[in-house]
């Protein structure tokens, strides 16, 4: 990996400046802030996803700074300038689950002089790091917004079982995945994304590393006129099916053999306003340099379990801080996993007081439509209470 001082300048809106921020959690933390001229404003923690960065948050910084805040987005761990991890496959992966990434958010605050945050506001994976900081520390993550991934609550403990009786302990047989038993067997996204293949396969694409950014940037975004989504209800294997192929991929297929027949034309990347080619440029510097595999071995902590064990020490506990749920109208993980959404609104977070779901935008809500959500954001928060 190359060291600071060789990295190429990020193009940032003026007003936004990076910092290092050393002896976070074993990290030297890369942070974008806006609003830092005025002392003791209060804070918002921006929480990127995958396979993003802090640089995703560019076109709301400023807005939300103009509203009153400090503004701070840094790279998660395993991403773009933040260093300190061991993001290899064969490293500790357990480093990278929810949990510590949550403690990564807590130290970072922390270290920059904030005894409290006035919104958590995190985006695909980060929307999950973002419900877990309001879920485990309430004192200090006033109130969240979680953009895109719906928090369906905690999984339940076993309860009132004693006088059962005793389970059979024999180890039983791995299940073996419906998906992979159908007509045309498919796979989850997450279940690719854990595969010991799938950096490799996405940093060194036949396609180019730059032509999959682009594709996959395409089409999880309103752009793609395909992306219809709709709740999932029966929980069959077929129905899940019905989602785009970069959620449920073909078994045999990798995620740039899945997006590339949807590459957009010269004509459709022309026309991308919220992703010109100079700003899916930096994108790919900075993962050609980083490579994708410290973002992926959170999905690793996800199907392994070790996610889930974290998440069962506060079973029956729920999200009681002030909590907003945005996505786009485009945007399929709105109903990913099947039935988070309406658990979101109807337990998990017992004070959802804003839901929106955002006309024009797909996945990449703070890059497609960064001016509804900042209003929306601004809103929530001077309402929240």
């Amino acid at each position: 990996m190359k060291t600071q001082d060789q990295l190429k300048d990020m193009e940032l809106p003026a007003g936004i400046r990076e910092r290092y921020v050393p002896g976070v959690n074993g990290l030297t933390v890369h942070v974008l802030e806006a609003g830092f001229e005025t002392p003791k404003r209060p804070a918002l923690l921006l929480l990127h996803g995958f396979p993003e960065l802090a640089y995703s948050w560019r076109k709301v910084m400023l807005p939300l700074a103009a509203a009153g805040y400090h503004v701070i987005a840094p790279d998660l761990r395993g991403y773009g300038r933040t260093t300190g991890s061991d993001n290899s496959f064969d490293g500790n992966y357990a480093s990278f689950r929810t949990h510590e990434l949550s403690r990564d958010a807590l130290g970072l605050m922390m270290a920059m002089g904030h005894n409290s945050v006035s919104a958590i506001v995190g985006h695909d994976v980060g929307s999950t790091v973002a419900a877990y900081c309001a879920l485990v520390r309430p004192d200090f993550f006033r109130s969240v917004v979680i953009l895109s991934c719906p928090f369906g609550g905690v999984p339940p403990l076993p309860f009132g079982v004693e006088g059962q009786a005793s389970p059979n302990l024999q180890p039983l047989a791995p299940a073996k995945d419906p998906l992979a038993s159908l007509p045309r067997p498919r796979k989850d996204s997450t279940t690719y994304f854990s595969s010991r293949s799938a950096n490799d396969d996405m940093l060194n694409s036949k396609h180019g590393l730059r032509d999959f950014q682009r594709a996959y940037f395409h089409v999880k975004s309103a752009d793609w006129s395909q992306n219809k989504p709709f709740a999932l209800t029966s929980g069959t294997a077929e129905e899940f099916a019905r989602q785009p192929t970069y959620y449920v991929l073909d078994l045999d297929k990798t995620m740039p053999e899945s997006v590339a027949p949807y590459m957009p034309s010269q004509n459709e990347i022309d026309a991308c306003k919220w992703l010109p080619d100079n700003e899916i440029d930096f994108y790919t510097q900075e993962f050609k340099r980083t490579g994708f595999q410290g973002g992926l071995n959170w999905y690793r902590c996800t199907t392994s379990g070790l996610n889930r064990s974290d998440l069962e020490l506060f079973s029956g506990h729920t999200i009681d801080v002030p909590s907003c749920f945005i996505s786009g109208v485009a945007d399929w993980a709105t109903f990913r996993p099947p039935g988070a959404l309406e658990q979101m609104q109807r337990k998990a977070c017992t004070k959802m007081q804003s839901f929106h779901i955002i006309a024009g935008a797909g996945h990449w809500l703070q890059q497609e439509q960064p001016e509804q959500l900042t209003e929306l954001i601004v809103d929530f928060l001077q309402h929240a209470k």
